[in-house]
């Protein structure tokens, strides 16, 4: 095992969040090795735009690791074609179906193994708990506690970081902004459940979210840059 550096290991999936996430870090880390995940996702264009994007970035290296098995064992209209992804006004009663059971549990495993192997002191997350997704797996709670058994089963100290966490999709496109990055963002990047790049399919919940945070953002920039660097140390 490397000696622990300043390195870190971003969970990249090359929407919105996670894009934002590497922008984010860029300045803070020697090394930045990105880590995408293919389990057969309904959306799977989402891996040639993060292929694309770790180029754009020159990050330290980018893996892009088969977990089709995880396809194979959770159902949700992100792993089954016949079952629908929620449109944007669709009313939730628990996780959306949408939902990937476990998706989180296994990224942020594999990505600690990952990061314990090239000597990463962090791996980097764009979950969030505010921008109302619904998902289990991306609360604090969830997070805290993976990070806790992560460092116990591998008697190796590492930070999960959540810089987005208490953001809400306004003030995640303010951090975007703040660095200069923001048109990248809104055009390269892919969200979209139906695998749209860009301002994405319009109808699917992940494009309602986003482009209602960018929205709120743009005619509030201001208001929202002020809450934002309130938040997060700029």
């Amino acid at each position: 095992m490397n000696e622990v550096t300043n390195k870190a290991v971003i969970v990249f999936s090359g929407g919105q969040d996670s894009t934002t996430c590497l922008i984010h870090a860029l300045p803070q880390y020697d090394e930045i090795h990105c880590i995408t995940f293919d389990y057969g996702q309904r959306h799977r264009a989402e891996i040639e735009v993060a292929k694309d994007l770790a180029r754009h970035f020159g990050v330290t290296a980018h893996k892009v690791l088969d977990t089709t098995l995880l396809n194979e064992l959770a159902v949700s209209s992100l792993t089954r074609d016949n079952i629908p992804v929620p449109s944007a006004n669709s009313s939730k009663d628990g996780p959306p179906n949408t939902f990937v059971p476990g998706r989180n549990i296994l990224f942020l495993t594999l990505a600690s193994i990952y990061a314990y192997q090239v000597g990463a002191e962090a791996v980097i997350t764009g979950v969030c708990e505010t921008d109302f997704s619904g998902y289990p797996d991306c609360r604090d709670s969830f997070v805290k506690a993976m990070n806790i058994a992560i460092e116990t089963g591998m008697d190796y100290k590492l930070r999960i970081e959540t810089p987005l966490m208490w953001l809400n999709k306004a003030e995640t496109w303010a951090l975007a902004d703040y660095y200069n990055q923001l048109e990248l963002v809104m055009n390269r990047t892919l969200t979209c459940y139906n695998g749209v790049v860009g301002s994405g399919c319009g109808g699917c919940d992940a494009c309602s979210l986003r482009a209602g945070g960018l929205k709120a953002f743009t005619e509030n920039r201001g208001r929202v840059s002020k809450t934002l660097k309130n938040k997060i140390n700029l």
